[in-house]
């Protein structure tokens, strides 16, 4: 059992030569570009204090689970251990879920359901428990079976991209799109052709893929938050804003509540 902490014990190991920079760290560029995981997330939860108060808490949830993934693929790269490895995979299969559980409209749910959020969230957690196990019996497979995911993904946010009226959150959609891709290329590129890259001597692909499947995560997770206020509290009035400037589209983006207490006055009535 404690030859899965040791490091080197994940048969997994990426392009980026190990120990080259520092005898304390595996892979040091693939560890420090996990950056953005614990910089931005401080600064979603304080842009959507009003999303958390008046809409749903959880969002929070979804912050601190992306600097978990952060502090799981630091250590995963940094040990190369099988332990490592397997908290950044969960990690990320956690991410998924719980966004699902939070986010996926109730016309997308199975009629046994009746658009019950918390049966939903019940049986994706029954689904989870059993996926984490087959991550841990299976952690050769692990990435190729979570890449999976993006189908999925890619397709619901095609389908609300065409549902939704505001222009700017349909450009922001395709920005999204476009940095996956981006950052799907990098994945496939460092694990591929690693020694082309090793060639030039710029063997950091994945370095690239951790900013840009960052930027990618926490953009959709924007979106979908979007959505979910604009399909099911619409007289909330949900609207898309940027960070620190409005009017510049290439800031952190982020969702503000117009009329935060329509809802709350609906009920009463």
């Amino acid at each position: 059992m404690w030859s899965h902490l040791e490091r080197g014990s994940s048969p997994v190991d990426w392009c980026e030569s190990n120990y080259s920079i520092t005898p304390m760290i595996a892979e040091f560029v693939n560890t420090f570009s996990n950056v953005l995981f614990f910089l931005f997330p401080p600064v979603l939860i304080h842009l959507f204090q009003d999303y958390s108060k008046f809409v749903n808490p959880g969002i929070n949830i979804l912050w601190v689970l992306l600097m978990v993934v952060g502090i799981s693929s630091a250590y995963f790269h940094a040990t190369l251990s099988l332990v490592g490895q397997l908290l950044d995979e969960l990690a990320i299969l956690w991410v998924f879920v719980a966004a699902i559980m939070m986010f996926l409209p109730k016309r997308y749910f199975p009629t046994f359901l009746h658009g019950n959020r918390r049966q939903l969230t019940l049986y994706l957690s029954i689904l989870s428990l059993i996926s984490t196990a087959f991550l841990v019996m299976h952690p050769a497979a692990n990435a190729f079976a979570l890449m999976t995911l993006t189908i999925p993904a890619f397709g619901f946010l095609y389908k609300e991209l065409h549902r939704v009226k505001c222009a700017r959150v349909y450009r922001l959609g395709l920005r999204c799109v476009a940095v996956c891709l981006m950052a799907l290329f990098c994945w496939i590129v460092d694990r591929m052709f690693c020694d082309a890259w090793l060639s030039i001597n710029f063997p950091y692909m994945h370095g690239v893929w951790h900013v840009l499947i960052f930027i990618a995560s926490y953009t959709s997770l924007v979106l979908f938050a979007y959505v979910h206020v604009a399909e099911e509290r619409p007289d909330q009035k949900p609207q898309l804003k940027y960070w620190p400037v409005n009017e510049f589209e290439l800031g952190i983006p982020y969702v503000s509540i117009k009329h935060p207490c329509a809802r709350e006055k609906d009920l009463a009535i």
